[in-house]
């Protein structure tokens, strides 16, 4: 497992191939998993973020490396094995990569499961197009399998909020973000798992960045 992975990550940073971010989000419904989409929550006043599995933050123009891996996490929201995250500094761009394997993850009751996850980014440092990409294997929510097309920002609607898969956004600057999977369910919980961020910003990864309030 862990040298597929690292060929995954390999393949990412090696590409040099223009990445174009599709504008679109496409709408998912599974059986008796529905509700209404909503935004993403991107900042929840007065709430309580943990942050598992993080690399930390490197900052641009840096040649380090920041590294990250426990053998298991295990919270009331979430449980996972092997969460990983890498950031690496070049001198003219940021790599950075996130697993995790037998990812659970309870949010206001829903139930989301996969057997791994995992995402990595490359964002050169003078803004120009770098490359992003995430994978997610046996995906389920409350136990109904999801059928995962390959788009970008997949989304999948449950009860008072959504799921969004291979979450992908550039920055005003160039920079990339990647999430394998990002749930939210509005004024509740906002969860974010294998996650990579770089370019000109700097960079960053972590398995699972959670915020409950």
């Amino acid at each position: 497992m862990r040298y597929n992975r690292w060929i995954f990550v390999a393949l990412c940073v090696l590409s040099v191939g223009l990445l174009e971010w599709p504008a679109r989000t496409r709408a998912q419904t599974l059986g008796d998993i529905t509700g209404p989409v909503t935004g993403i929550v991107t900042g929840i006043v007065g709430g309580t973020t943990t942050v598992l599995g993080d690399a930390g933050t490197l900052a641009p123009g840096s040649l380090d490396s920041l590294y990250s891996e426990l053998d298991s996490i295990s919270t009331s929201l979430v449980s996972a094995e092997v969460p990983s995250a890498r950031v690496i500094g070049y001198a003219d761009q940021i790599a950075s990569d996130s697993y995790l394997s037998s990812l659970n993850l309870t949010i206001a009751g829903i139930a989301i499961a996969a057997a791994s996850a995992e995402a990595a980014a490359r964002g050169p440092l003078d803004g120009s197009p770098g490359d992003a990409t995430s994978y997610i294997s046996s995906l389920s929510i409350n136990g109904v399998e999801v059928l995962i097309d390959g788009t970008v920002n997949q989304t999948v609607a449950i009860p008072g909020g959504q799921v969004v898969i291979n979450e992908q956004q550039v920055l005003s600057d160039g920079t990339l973000v990647v999430n394998a999977l990002h749930a939210t369910v509005s004024g509740v919980a906002d969860a974010v798992v294998a996650s990579a961020t770089a370019g000109p910003s700097g960079g960053n990864a972590s398995a699972v960045q959670a915020t409950t309030y």
